[in-house]
């Protein structure tokens, strides 16, 4: 699994920096092929589009910050973690339950739709 890093930048890019973090799936033989073959991904994800207000949005890939092997893919694995360290404790606790409710939402939409 590889992470890929794009930055988003709309218009003249006045506005709150945008990243997008990306974790992709790679079969290879080993971690440096791996590697190679998310980058060759990441730099074909790279593109730009006009939005609603006939700005450029732009999806300007960065580079891929991490390659870890997965030798079996079962139910309930572990393929990725990250430890946070937030300045401000209160805003993370709010960013994770807003971030929860709105999983909530999108499934139990998606569950409707079915």
């Amino acid at each position: 699994m590889a992470k890929l890093v794009y930055q988003v930048i709309s218009g003249d890019g006045n506005h709150t920096p945008q990243f997008d973090e990306q974790l992709r799936l790679i079969q290879a033989d080993e971690l440096n092929w791996a590697r190679e073959k998310a980058m060759v991904l990441g730099q074909i994800g790279a593109f730009t589009i006009q939005n609603t207000r006939h700005q450029s949005v732009i999806w300007k890939f960065i580079n891929v910050t991490d390659v870890i092997e997965i030798e079996t893919i079962e139910d309930g694995a572990q393929v990725y973690s990250f430890t946070e360290e937030p300045s401000d404790v209160n805003a993370y606790m709010e960013l994770v339950k807003s971030k929860a409710s709105l999983t909530l939402a999108f499934t139990g939409e998606r569950e409707s739709i079915a």
